[in-house]
């Protein structure tokens, strides 16, 4: 006789949790029904279910704890498929004296062991795409959310991926991916391709270490940057040099294997907006792929996929050039960033597909159940600054505006009261649009930037209301280069405080000095994107509603202006050994000049000596935050007279790194 079991009644009667009876449920493996409210299974439902489940050590209770080795945003987005399906979620601490170095694969998978975890989800980044980390989880009796080891060794190596997509008959880039690494080699290569090339690590991916070279003379310096920005990111030096392609779209295919050998594609996306060789916005499906050319993209995707014995979701990148031709890239063997497009236009949670298959499920549907409706695009936004070069920012969260209405997507990984530092990637979140046309979804995300509001540190958000209005962007019309032609637009690209963010500053930071029948005034100095600006501002009489939104920290007013966190302080008073410095030089035609740090971060090397002569555009000191490099150069030529830094030293934003005297 069939029963009306609960949740808890299923699982007693079959030896599982009661959690794994809601998480088979609430993903549709488990037929059940609702009466007045509670889930209730057939017995015989059940007991159908069970019996392949209990004969199959591999079956769908084997994740019960996963171990999410990452942090930030894509932490929080897999604990959110963890919750819906009932797994417990484990996210370590990466802050404060017990924090996990992600880097260090013996403390993580210690850390995943004493959790009792019995998964590990590497995330992206970190050790997402390291053999040595997949093998020693499952040394440990863990399963390993991802790809076998030997899949990531053979696609991870950048150099065989090209040798493996060649012999497979899907063209690659003219270049080098030979053994030979001395400078002449690479040299002899790099001029047998022709300029302009690129300078690429073999052993990673996500723009680091990629170097554009467009004459012979740069290359030296290129390939030692390359090298040490590999070494630092992937411990592996290795390089690879390929022609430069002139304004290519830059296209990958979304792969999904499980342990069978079945395989789909979940179409295209396009991510063609870039800065740095990072991604800045994201579309599927690209506004530049016509019918046969998807065919040839993910027949080639699918092709290397099964080559190298694909398990879990990955990633076949591409660049396609508009005379129709297609090259191979790379394949990122991990989630991407971008694959929240990917799940608005399929409806489906990779995340989810992931953890089914890590735990020894088949795929569960074919390529022809496959099915994209409408447009997705997704924006990062970083703490940077892309008024000054894309640097990358730290500071405090004070406040927090996120969008929402229909068709939008939130993945975040802050919250007010976190310090964004300069020891991890800058991306704060992802806002993402969906909409029935690319029309739809493009006018839903520039609604969602203006809404959207972070104070205490700056980010790129002022930027990305200005990308999504761009003509080549409406258009769909961008390409690899296209942000590089269009920004920053013309010679000043800062745009002026307006009276009332000042008004507001002064409003927040006090009284000032008193004025017979006259406002009281404040002398208040603002950090514009360029440098300092100063003016004498009158307090309003009465609070009223603020116009701009603001926050008060201490003696700092962080003040929204169009998407960008501007911070006001009172002025110091005036400093008259500077003033006298700074007329003595005018007057001479010289005088000193302190080069200063762009950006925080550590100085990973000094290129002068004291007593040196330079000249303007010289390389004075190279520093490194979340990553990546950044040379400071001299602004005039001298003589260099302080050099106020070492390597190693931390140092802030706007701190002298050196003196030269003109």
């Amino acid at each position: 006789m069939t029963e009306e079991l609960s949740p808890s009644q299923a699982a007693s009667r079959i030896g599982a949790t009661t959690r794994s009876v809601q998480r088979w449920i609430a993903t549709g493996r488990l037929p059940a029904r609702r009466v007045g409210g509670r889930w209730r299974v057939a017995s015989d439902a059940l007991d159908a279910f069970a019996s392949p489940r209990l004969a199959d050590d591999g079956g769908p209770s084997a994740i019960e704890r996963l171990f999410i080795a990452n942090r930030g945003e894509i932490a929080a987005r897999i604990r959110r498929t963890c919750d819906r399906l009932g797994i417990e979620a484990i996210v370590p601490s990466t802050d404060g004296p017990d924090a996990l170095d992600l880097l260090d694969v013996g403390a993580v998978v210690a850390a995943a062991v004493a959790a009792r975890a019995d998964a590990v989800h590497p995330g992206f980044g970190f050790l997402a795409e390291n053999a040595g980390f997949a093998e020693a989880v499952e040394a440990a009796g863990m399963r390993w959310v991802g790809p076998p080891p030997a899949a990531i060794r053979a696609m991870g190596d950048k150099a065989a991926a090209r040798r493996l997509a060649r012999r497979l008959g899907i063209p690659t880039i003219d270049g080098y991916d030979g053994d030979n690494q001395t400078d002449a080699a690479l040299t002899r290569a790099a001029r047998r391709i022709g300029f302009p090339i690129l300078v690429k690590p073999a052993a990673g991916g996500g723009g680091k270490g990629m170097r554009t070279v467009h004459s012979a003379r740069e290359l030296g310096d290129a390939f030692a940057s390359a090298r040490r920005e590999a070494l630092a990111a992937f411990a592996d030096e290795r390089l690879i040099i390929e022609r430069l392609l002139e304004g290519p779209r830059h296209v990958e295919v979304q792969l999904l294997f499980d342990g069978q050998g079945h395989g789909v594609h979940l179409g295209e996306r396009d991510c063609s907006i870039q800065r740095r060789h990072q991604k800045v916005l994201e579309e599927t499906p690209s506004p530049g792929v016509g019918p046969a050319t998807r065919k040839r993209l993910t027949a080639s995707a699918l092709a290397i996929g099964r080559e190298v014995g694909y398990v879990s979701a990955g990633t076949c990148e591409f660049l396609l050039d508009d005379d129709g031709d297609v090259f191979f890239l790379e394949m990122n063997t991990r989630l991407q960033v971008e694959h929240p497009v990917t799940e608005l236009v399929t409806g489906r949670d990779l995340v989810a597909d992931q953890l089914r298959i890590a735990a020894g499920e088949p795929l569960g549907f074919e390529q022809r159940d496959v099915s994209s409706k409408g447009h997705a695009i997704e924006v990062r936004l970083y703490a940077e600054d892309a008024e000054a070069g894309f640097l990358p920012a730290t500071g405090p969260v004070l406040a927090i505006e996120w969008p929402t209405g229909d068709g939008i997507r939130l993945d975040a990984g802050v919250v007010v009261g976190d310090s964004v530092t300069g020891r991890f990637d800058p991306m704060l979140a992802k806002i993402v649009a969906h909409g029935a046309d690319r029309r739809e979804a493009l006018g839903r995300l520039t609604a969602a930037l203006d809404e959207t509001i972070v104070l205490g540190l700056t980010t790129n958000l002022r930027f990305l209301h200005w990308l999504v209005r761009q003509p080549a962007v409406v258009r769909g019309a961008a390409r690899i280069d296209t942000l590089d032609a269009i920004w920053p637009p013309g010679a000043r690209p800062v745009a002026a405080i307006p009276d009332q963010a000042w008004a507001e500053a002064a409003r927040l930071l006090g009284v000032g000095g008193w004025r017979l029948n006259a406002a009281p005034v404040v002398r208040l100095v603002a950090d514009a994107a360029d440098e300092p600006e100063e003016r004498s501002v009158a307090v309003p009489d009465a609070p009223g509603e603020p116009s701009l939104a603001a926050v008060r920290d201490g003696a700092t007013v962080h003040v929204d202006v169009d998407g960008r966190s501007i911070a006001f302080r009172l002025a110091p008073p005036p400093d008259v050994d500077r003033a006298a410095r700074v007329a003595a030089a005018h007057a001479h035609g010289g005088g000193s000049a302190e080069v200063i740090a762009p950006m925080p971060g550590s100085v990973l090397a000094i290129h002068v000596a004291l007593g040196e002569t330079v000249a303007a555009g010289d390389p004075v000191a190279t520093l490194e935050a979340m990553k990546m490099e950044h040379v400071v150069a001299a602004s005039a030529a001298g003589r260099v007279t302080e050099i106020e830094v070492a390597v190693g030293d931390q140092v802030v934003r706007g701190q002298a790194l050196a003196t030269v005297e003109g």
